[in-house]
């Protein structure tokens, strides 16, 4: 088992993100699911590897957190590897999970290998659709209720398209409504300069609710969550950041290859459906996340920006 570190391990003062009691179900003395946060290096590849690959890498490498393409029309791979006894194999290595989503783009985005895009008059009802398919996917996996789910909008037109930013926001919204409403915690994924700005406005401009996590891709080599110069400082505060700061990187450990993009996590990962505190059982190099929390995203007063404020 490797020797922790603070780059490697998971913060021992993590905050847990505090789900909305959405469900009819939810009790005013309920603490909602388990979430865990992981402060440290993860890196994301198009296909899930095969589990001699991810020992390889958990022993040698630097990383904890790993990426996986659970779900979305619009995957770019092929995933053979990802089922639940992979999920729960990994997990008992010690590796946490940050579940991405691709399913419908922007409506300005490049047509290329994802064609299939939001309509802007029905944009916030679709990414209720995308979320009802990534909770199957999660449920499917055994990644229980505290997980985000990261929805992937890859890049896409210059700010001069209000409109195509708008529904973009307007799927973020529907997108988070649902993965509420089931339990779960919302993520987003974009470049710094095409969903993140359109994300960032939206929250100076009182929209609600955002997803309570961004995944933000900057690859400025930058091994941070400063927000590199794209996510304000008070905003997704809190454990609620992962940057991309490098893509399609050929890296080696322990004489294995993948291609890879490389992330600085400080930021919520999934946990195990059933699991007491949201690791599975045998979880020998886990990094035990605490309760705690950050609310989602609330009304500001007049005049003030949205933020979003850590729970004592």
């Amino acid at each position: 088992m490797r020797h922790l570190t603070r780059r490697t391990a998971l913060a021992a003062a993590a905050l847990a993100l505090l789900l909305p009691a959405a469900t009819a179900t939810a009790r005013a003395d309920d603490p909602g699911p388990e979430v865990a946060v992981v402060d440290g290096l993860g890196f994301d590849t198009c296909t899930a590897p095969p589990l001699a690959t991810m020992r390889t890498w958990w022993d040698d490498s630097p990383y904890e957190a790993v990426g996986i393409y659970l779900s979305g029309s619009q995957r770019a791979c092929r995933q053979p590897e990802l089922t639940a006894a992979w999920v729960r194999e990994v997990q008992a290595m010690g590796w946490r999970l940050i579940p991405t989503h691709v399913g419908l783009q922007a409506p300005c985005s490049a047509p290329d290998s994802k064609p299939r895009k939001f309509d802007p008059d029905r944009a916030r009802e679709q990414g209720r659709q995308e979320a009802d398919e990534a909770v199957a996917a999660l449920t499917a996996l055994g990644l229980g209720q505290g997980s985000p789910v990261y929805l992937d909008i890859e890049a896409y037109g210059p700010a001069a398209d209000p409109a195509c930013g708008a529904a973009v926001v307007d799927a973020a919204v529907g997108w988070t409504e649902e993965l509420h409403r089931a339990g779960y915690l919302a993520g987003f994924y974009s470049s710094s300069d095409s969903g993140v700005r359109d994300l960032v406005a939206a929250a100076r401009a009182g929209r609600s609710p955002l997803p309570d996590a961004l995944w933000y891709a900057r690859w400025d080599r930058r091994e941070d969550t400063g927000g590199s110069g794209a996510v304000p400082d008070d905003l997704w505060t809190g454990h609620r950041r992962i940057h991309q700061y490098e893509g399609d990187v050929p890296e080696s450990w322990g004489g294995v290859s993948l291609s890879i993009d490389r992330n600085r996590l400080d930021g919520p990962v999934a946990v195990t459906a059933g699991a007491p505190d949201g690791r599975s059982s045998g979880h020998e190099g886990a990094r035990s996340g605490m309760r705690s929390g950050v609310r989602p995203q609330g009304p500001a007063a007049a005049g003030e920006p949205r933020t979003d404020r850590p729970l004592a």
